[in-house]
């Protein structure tokens, strides 16, 4: 196999635009399905033969890695080698569903970073966040105030994933080789410090398939006393990945993937783009009666 251990200037740009790196630092629906990769938080519970009787008991515990494949198993484990190819950003927000209607999510098109309108599959933009930095937060109608608390800043992750030690969702351990993911992080810690590694490629003038993350997790507490988890990344150094024919090809299905779903999001906002011409007058009132001298 000939591997690229170096990458050239012209190399590094044209694969960093793919991968959604920043180069600042230098010079309709899917077609296709993807692993999700995400956090388990609660501990799946089984029943187990203990001196002739039956025990509930933990069989796989909280705080794993988990491996949800399309139309098919869910894997668990403690850690993952997680190998990035590319990175994008959007923004999403749950609605909650009534009698009439069910649950659904806004999401927005995937982007190269969140410093753009983006249109989102309601007709809108920024699932309903107003555009511009908001200087002054609590000088917004309260209205608004909860609409941006709904909306969720998310850092989408593609690559491979191996887990490690792996099981499934009975406790049995199972193989599962290196499988292409997608991973939305819309919690805020979990975005913050996940960025930041993914950053040191950039930094260091390295692309993102040449070194893989060593996933673990770290526990935090609630004030009611129950527990949820974050996603520790770290940098593997050791060892670095050149950029052969195989790595090439899985970047452009990414790449398609991406592109599938953005025209999908862009074919609803068509559909849904009236929405958006009707103009909320109690929300104009709101914003009427706000001084402006709040937002200096």
């Amino acid at each position: 196999m000939n591997e690229l251990t170096t990458v050239d200037a012209k190399t590094y740009a044209e694969m960093a635009k793919v991968m959604g790196m920043s180069l600042s630092t230098g010079t309709r629906e899917k077609t296709s399905s993807l692993a999700r990769l995400r956090l388990n938080h609660n501990p799946i519970m089984g029943e187990s033969e203990v001196n002739g009787k039956k025990v509930k008991m933990e069989i796989v515990g909280a705080g794993t890695y988990k491996l949800d494949i399309p139309d098919g198993p869910t894997y668990y484990a403690e850690s993952a080698v997680i190998k990035p190819y590319a990175k994008r950003f959007m923004y999403k927000r749950f609605v909650m569903g009534s009698d009439k209607t069910p649950n659904r999510y806004i999401k927005t098109v995937m982007a190269d970073s969140l410093t753009i309108d983006l249109k989102d599959n309601d007709g809108g933009f920024n699932c309903g966040k107003p555009a511009g930095y908001i200087q002054d937060f609590k000088a917004l109608p309260e209205k608004t105030q909860e609409l941006i608390r709904q909306i969720k800043r998310v850092l989408v992750m593609f690559g491979t994933v191996e887990l490690t030690n792996a099981v499934d969702e009975s406790g049995n351990s199972v193989d599962v080789p290196a499988t292409p993911f997608i991973w939305e992080i819309e919690n805020r810690d979990a975005f913050k410090t996940v960025s930041e590694v993914l950053n040191k490629y950039e930094k260091m003038r390295r692309l993102l398939v040449q070194h893989k993350l060593i996933g673990t997790t770290e526990e935090r507490k609630l004030p009611n006393g129950n527990s949820f988890y974050l996603p520790v990344t770290q940098l593997d150094l050791s060892e670095t990945f050149g950029i052969d024919n195989e790595t090439r090809e899985t970047l452009e299905n990414f790449k398609a993937w991406v592109n599938n779903y953005n025209e999908y999001i862009l074919s609803a906002w068509d559909e849904n783009a009236h929405k958006s011409e009707v103009v909320d007058t109690e929300m104009v009132e709101d914003f009427i009666d706000v001084d402006m001298e709040d937002f200096a």
